[in-house]
């Protein structure tokens, strides 16, 4: 039990504090809750205060405070107006892609020409089959063309409404349509009479006026149609010539319904909500041998989201893998999805001759077809100012997409081809045996030693091209690179060079010239487009040890087959590739010969290659041949030489360097050692420059260093090289050889 006096202390305390609130609110008023909601409403009315604020939020921008609500959109904001939509508009090609390509448009008249000749061909070979079928159910036609006229003559089709009329036994519409069916009867026998005798009187006539062929012709032709009228519809007389493949109509429902089961929640929640998940931007339209759709996915989803699925899509639109192909639209955003589905698989669809099969020859300066995309429009690629990469793991297809670039290459009698096969198999022997100028196979010392002694030689052409270039005038060599023109002058040596590598990490890989190897090839790839030389790499691991980052970098052409991971997918189509939706991961293992290709200028594009057979190579590699030997043209290693005559130049830069830099001067500038160099090998080193030092001595594990010299008073430093890092190189190079 409390205390009185506690009790009262309570309400003491309670009435003291009521009365500090109502000091501090200073005699605050009451408001009129109904009054203040209306004043408010009335305020941010535009019609009333056309300069109140609409949020009602005004007073928190105004107060400062950090945590009140901002104004982010104006009342008065427009957009872009008509003409700036205009002129962003995107336009439709008047003409149809197929019709503005001479080679597609030729391809497609070629193809429609074939097939109505084949057409013709097939039913005249199988005519008498049809006359000999017609004549065999001539009678059955003549017994269903008596039967169907005296049916028609007598009304029968009427019997089943007459006998209706007698089962309700109403008598007046019996006689009503007994009464119709004389007056039919009257009439058509009474046709059917002068038809008769119309027959007969005309048959008369051929048969004593008409001549022999005349009558043959008559004769033939009523057999033929009692034939026709007498044949069955499970036995047609004419068989099919082609037989169509018939793919169901690409729709709307049919794209929301495979979107819809690809198991994304974005696309899903809309779907559930009763909206379609996907905004058609164009209609549906028929886009080569197959259908397009185009059009937008919800906020938030992408394109790579729909293509990480791809077989989940091809479930939902009951079509083979190989007719889905979900693609991004480089020009628009991550969301806009263009969905190509064929009327047949990508790699079974029949594909149009490959033009340079049987005739023909390239230049290589100018663009060549080498494959067809999905909807078999031919894809053209430029062998020249490029650097190549071909990646792809085993069994899908590298090997002979590299032959098909060498053997484009080898119809140029200009182009001098460097062909090396690591793997062994012979592979590109039709190219190398047939018009190369350097070719070898295999991974043992010989081939290395070959193949190593002619990188080296390139290197050496490479600069000797880069002084020919400098050399001519600007209006002879205006963009300071080869051309078609200055390749076919022979005194200056400019032809093209295609060197193909293929299993290219046998070579980066090497123990002890890996590191050259890639010193010079990553110098190839970098220089060499603009001086006319094309290097060309195929590998089955395309990781940095077998793809070095300097040389995938700086390829300019990439070719990718069926890859297993995101870093091999990005080490051959370029960083990032993956995230961009562009993923070689997606082939299936029947996509053989089917890849991304990037060049040319344009984004990536899926191009199924053209499929030449070792016969059809060596009929290529044949036809090469004869035209360099016609030229003249025809050296190296297809014209007989020994291997002997290509082990380069016999000498040692470490032990040169040593003979030009005394013992007694520890430190020199680079430009002094490749002064000296080139005085005692001018064959060699002539040209030399201290950055092409610092490459060459890169592979033997030597840098360049700061080198301190007082000129004139004042200390210069440049680069330059250790003379006690030489022979340490040297003694550590020795070791391994006496080790070995």
């Amino acid at each position: 039990m409390k205390h009185p006096d506690e009790e009262n202390e309570f309400f003491d305390r309670l009435e003291a504090d009521m009365a500090a609130d109502r000091s501090a609110d200073g005699g605050a008023d009451v408001v009129d809750l109904d009054k203040a909601r209306s004043a408010r409403t009335e305020s941010a009315d535009p019609q009333t205060r056309p300069d109140a604020d609409r949020s009602g939020d005004s007073r928190d921008e105004e107060s400062g405070d950090p945590s009140a609500r901002r104004l982010v959109d104006g009342p008065n904001v427009a957009g872009p107006g008509y003409l700036g939509r205009l002129m962003g508009a995107k336009r439709r090609a008047i003409v149809p892609a197929w019709l503005r390509s001479t080679a597609e448009l030729k391809t497609a008249a070629t193809w429609v020409a074939s097939h109505y000749a084949h057409l013709a061909g097939y039913h005249a070979l199988r005519s008498p089959v049809y006359v000999g079928r017609l004549a065999l159910q001539a009678p059955r036609g003549t017994a269903r063309f008596l039967g169907g006229t005296m049916r028609w003559v007598a009304d029968r089709e009427g019997e089943p409404v007459r006998l209706a009329a007698v089962r309700r036994e109403d008598a007046g519409e019996y006689l009503k349509l007994s009464r119709q069916r004389d007056r039919r009867v009257r009439l058509r026998t009474l046709v059917a009479t002068l038809a008769t005798l119309i027959g007969t009187g005309t048959a008369l006539a051929l048969y004593v006026l008409a001549p022999g062929w005349l009558q043959a012709v008559s004769v033939s032709a009523l057999l033929l149609a009692l034939g026709a009228a007498g044949s069955a519809a499970d036995a047609p007389v004419v068989n099919r010539a082609v037989e169509v493949t018939k793919t169901p109509k690409l729709t709307s429902d049919i794209v929301l319904r495979a979107l819809g089961a690809l198991g994304i929640p974005a696309i899903n929640q809309a779907q559930g909500k009763g909206r379609d998940g996907f905004t058609f931007t164009a209609p549906i339209t028929r886009d080569g041998p197959g259908w397009r759709a185009e059009g937008d996915l919800p906020y938030g989803v992408t394109v790579t989201d729909v293509i990480e699925r791809r077989e989940r899509l091809a479930s939902g639109l009951r079509r083979p893998l190989g007719c889905v192909w979900p693609e991004a639209v480089p020009d628009e955003h991550t969301g806009h999805l263009v969905l190509w589905v064929g009327d047949q698989d990508m790699n079974k669809a029949k594909k149009p001759k490959w033009p340079l099969l049987t005739t023909g020859s390239v230049d290589l300066f100018k663009p060549v077809a080498y494959g067809t995309d999905q909807r078999g429009r031919w894809v053209e690629v430029t062998l020249m100012y490029i650097a190549g990469v071909i990646g792809a793991i085993p069994r899908m297809g590298k090997t002979f997409l590299l032959r098909l670039l060498l053997l484009i290459a080898a119809l140029d009698p200009r182009a001098e081809l460097h062909t090396y096969d690591m793997k062994g198999t012979g592979d590109l022997d039709p190219v190398g045996n047939a018009v190369s100028h350097r070719h070898a196979a295999g991974d043992d010392d010989e081939s290395i030693a070959y193949a190593l002694a002619d990188f080296r030689a390139l290197r050496e052409e490479l600069r000797r091209r880069t002084k020919v270039i400098r050399s001519l005038p600007r209006d002879i060599c205006p963009e300071s690179k080869v051309t078609s023109q200055l390749a076919d002058k022979r005194s200056l040596g400019l032809h093209p060079i295609v060197v193909g590598v293929d299993e290219c990490q046998v070579l980066f890989e090497h123990a002890e010239h890996g590191k050259e190897f890639e010193e010079i090839a990553t110098d190839l790839v970098k220089r060499g487009p603009a001086t006319g030389i094309v290097l060309v790499l195929a590998t089955q691991r395309p990781d940095a040890k077998s793809l070095p980052t300097g040389i995938s970098a700086n390829a300019g052409a990439r070719w990718c087959l069926k890859v297993m991971g995101q870093t091999e997918n990005d080490m051959v189509l370029g960083t990032s590739a993956y995230k961009r939706g562009v993923r070689a991961t997606m082939f299936a293992w029947g996509d053989k010969g089917i890849h991304y290709f990037v060049g040319e200028g344009s984004d990536a594009r899926i191009v199924a290659s053209v499929y030449v057979d070792a016969p059809g190579a060596d009929a290529i590699g044949a036809r090469a041949r004869a035209a360099r030997e016609k030229a003249g043209l025809l050296t190296g290693y297809a014209a007989g030489e020994a291997a002997e005559a290509v082990t380069g130049p016999a000498y040692d830069l470490l032990a040169d360097i040593l003979a030009v830099v005394p013992a007694a001067e520890t430190k020199a500038w680079s430009e002094t050692v490749v002064a000296r160099l080139a005085e005692l090998r001018p064959e060699v080193y002539d040209g030399w420059e201290p950055d092409a030092l610092a490459a060459a001595l890169k592979p033997h594990g030597v840098s360049t260093i700061q080198v301190g010299r007082r000129v004139d008073g004042k200390v210069v430093n440049r680069r330059g090289i250790d003379r006690s890092h030489i022979t340490t190189s040297i003694a550590e190079r020795d070791g391994k050889r006496d080790a070995s």
